[in-house]
């Protein structure tokens, strides 16, 4: 198995990252903050204004190691990488599923099925870690949500349109996300869900699963790019300049696993509280440079937890999931397994 490499966050304004031998080294108004092997990293995450020196970025490029840079409220701008790797044959292939539409809607189909099963697994989670704590009405909510993610799951594969998929997808979203308010287990009303708002996120929990859906995006293009694939072109997702529509397949069927419940945890937990957020004049939330650097430390730990991958019967740390998913894409893809296995949680 693949050895887990470690993403390096650098969320300090006006950091200076150049290369020192075979390590990379951040500086601060000339003082040296950090430094690590090359080795150790499979990516380097720049928030704000990071400067990052040429020889860096040449080295990182000639050892495979990505450079992403995002806006400190981690809105993607940029991301610097060496030579495309991988087999050519196997692009051409994915190109070719893409756009044969009954051969991409099995992957898609898997896919969702994966998702829906990960969203009712949280649901579940809950109910039986937290469900005593719950009033009558609530507990019902939720288990009438269980129940009608399961009726949609059930016609998935019945339906090979993927315009239809996609209408069920949205259908199980918005099932899911109207319950979502029910995990948030505190009283602070500046800390309550109130429906899924993007660009810009509208309350302080759509502000932190944006972030991290932006970070576990990250990791599953790194991934597709790694096992040779390209992340622009996906299946349930429709292709669009500028945007990593197969990562954004990949991290479907773990949103729920990794970041759903990392969210609720940093929140439930009081990791997170009111402080943490501010709202601007447009109504938009934002995180402050403690709260996003405290995500960071959570969001690394929670990847070094360890669950059974039920596909290839081992256990892995959850980290390595989009990797081992990606890999799994690229054997169907080559024609070495019969369909395309979603990641189930257990």
């Amino acid at each position: 198995m693949r050895r887990q490499l470690n993403t390096l966050y650098v969320t300090t304004e006006g950091a200076w990252l150049k290369k020192d031998g075979a390590n990379v080294v951040m500086e601060v108004e000339g003082d040296e903050r950090a430094r690590l092997p090359i080795h150790m990293l499979k990516s380097v995450v720049c928030f704000g204004r990071v400067l990052v020196s040429p020889p860096l970025l040449g080295f990182c490029a000639e050892q495979g190691v990505s450079l992403a840079y995002l806006s400190s409220n981690g809105r993607f701008l940029a991301r610097v990488e060496g030579p495309v790797a991988g087999n050519v044959l196997l692009r051409r292939e994915q190109y070719r599923v893409s756009d044969d539409l009954p051969r991409a809607a099995p992957i898609v189909q898997n896919i969702l099925a994966g998702k829906l099963y990960n969203q009712r697994a949280v649901i579940s989670r809950a109910l039986r870690d937290h469900g005593d704590k719950l009033n009558d009405a609530a507990r019902q909510t939720l288990e009438r949500t269980r129940m009608r993610l399961t009726i949609i799951a059930r016609r998935l594969p019945i339906e090979s349109d993927i315009d239809v998929l996609r209408g069920l997808e949205g259908e199980a979203a918005q099932s899911y996300f109207g319950v979502f308010g029910h995990l948030v287990r505190v009283d602070d009303p500046a800390l309550q869900f109130r429906g899924r708002s993007r660009r810009p996120p509208l309350d302080a929990i759509n502000a932190l699963l944006s972030f991290i859906y932006t970070l576990l995006t990250h990791d599953c293009r790194s991934a597709l790019e790694t096992v040779g694939l390209d992340p622009a072109v996906g299946f349930l997702h429709r292709d669009r300049p500028g945007r990593p529509s197969l990562a954004l397949d990949l991290i479907e069927e773990m949103r729920p696993v990794i970041a759903d419940r990392l969210a609720l945890s940093l929140i439930n937990r009081k990791q997170l509280n009111k402080r943490d957020f501010k709202t601007l004049d447009n109504g938009a939330v934002t995180m402050t440079d403690q709260a996003r650097k405290a995500i960071l430390v959570a969001y690394q730990e929670r990847k070094r937890d360890e669950v059974l991958h039920p596909f290839i019967d081992e256990k892995i740390r959850l980290g390595m999931v989009p990797f081992v998913q990606a890999q799994l894409l690229a054997r169907h893809l080559r024609g070495d397994i019969d369909a395309y296995p979603a990641y189930l949680w257990q």
